[in-house]
């Protein structure tokens, strides 16, 4: 029988996912304030897009307006995905809802998609086919340049966060952001990434119907937006599955777990090991491991009560522990463990 060490229902005190800051307000709140900001820029700004895209005769800044749309729907869905994914564990969930945010975010991710990358390319296609001729550019200049600052000030707050976690990580904002579990940040830092870039596209497009008195440049302009987001809706809708099926943790943080299990007295072996990612700050670990042949039931007890304790110190995130005794066939060969297989991926 495996020998189970798990925390209590409800989350730990103090938790973060490995590289989350170490200090400042709790990971959630900072998630919740991020994408409120992010919103209320979105929305702002979709409605004055659109406004100078339809007085202009702008394809371009009627695609950047959807892109506005598609982003504001997609921080209310991640605003959903933080609510649902605090729910606790019950008798139904055992392990909580912690998973339920890359669902929500990977929705998000659709509607990125479907929102705004296909009416991009489609306001893109019928703008270079109708050969319409541009309309007055003042107002589309005054809008982008407001909306630019705005988003600005939105990414500014996303990556003020992600600096904190990476420094408390010791990796690189963009190492962060590649490996970090909590996905909503990550979308908001790169889909305002995304709109800053976009914003520029449209200027160029308006500029160049500008000066060449033709509506190619915003049909160009329209297209490229179109392809920049369905490029952040596939990588953050890819991050956001393999979380959603259950990711371990990194190779290097197995093996540090792995060596703290080695370290703990009376433990010989650590003959599988495996971990899954449930939420930013929600991971299990499990493993089979070998104790010492002379070892007391008693000694066992308090290895597994001292593994828990130390890998919860070393790694919060951390909240359940199983361990599986693994017998010894006596040729000194440990039981084959399953999930080893998994715990190399």
């Amino acid at each position: 029988m495996p020998l189970e060490r798990s925390s209590p229902t409800g989350p730990p005190p103090a938790t973060r996912p490995e590289g989350a800051q170490r200090s400042g307000a709790p990971a959630g709140a900072e998630s919740v304030a991020t994408v409120l900001v992010a919103a209320g820029a979105n929305l702002g700004i979709a409605i004055a897009k659109a406004v100078a895209g339809l007085l202009g005769g702008s394809g371009a800044m009627l695609s950047e307006a959807a892109h506005s749309v598609a982003d504001t729907v997609t921080e209310l869905l991640l605003l959903t995905a933080l609510r649902r994914s605090r729910r606790p564990a019950d008798e139904e969930y055992p392990l909580g809802h912690s998973q339920e945010l890359y669902l929500w975010a990977l929705l998000a991710s659709v509607a990125t998609f479907v929102g705004g990358a296909l009416f991009a390319c489609w306001d893109g296609v019928h703008t270079l086919l109708s050969h319409r001729e541009p309309g007055p550019a003042g107002l589309s200049f005054v809008v982008l340049a407001v909306s630019f600052a705005l988003e600005g000030v939105s990414l500014l707050k996303g990556l003020r966060q992600v600096r904190g976690e990476a420094a408390g990580a010791g990796r690189s904002v963009l190492s962060h952001l590649k490996r970090t579990h909590d996905t909503t940040v990550k979308a908001v830092v790169m889909e305002d990434s995304a709109a800053l870039v976009g914003l520029l596209l449209a200027a160029g497009g308006l500029l160049a119907g500008v000066l060449t008195g033709s509506s190619v440049g915003d049909g160009v302009a329209s297209l490229l937006i179109g392809v920049l987001l369905a490029r952040v809706a596939w990588v953050l809708g890819r991050s956001n599955a393999s979380l959603l099926i259950g990711r371990a943790l990194p190779s290097r943080t197995r093996q540090e777990i792995r060596a703290e299990l080695l370290g703990i007295p009376h433990v010989e072996t650590v003959a599988g090991l495996l971990t899954v990612v449930h939420g930013p700050q929600d991971v299990t670990v499990a493993a089979k491991v070998g104790f010492r042949d002379l070892a007391t039931v008693a000694q066992v007890e308090a290895a597994c009560e001292q593994a828990e304790r130390r890998l919860r110190e070393r790694f919060p995130a951390v909240r359940r522990v199983y361990l599986d005794p693994t017998p010894d066939h006596g040729d000194g060969r440990r039981e084959p463990a399953a999930s080893e297989g998994a715990a190399r991926t």
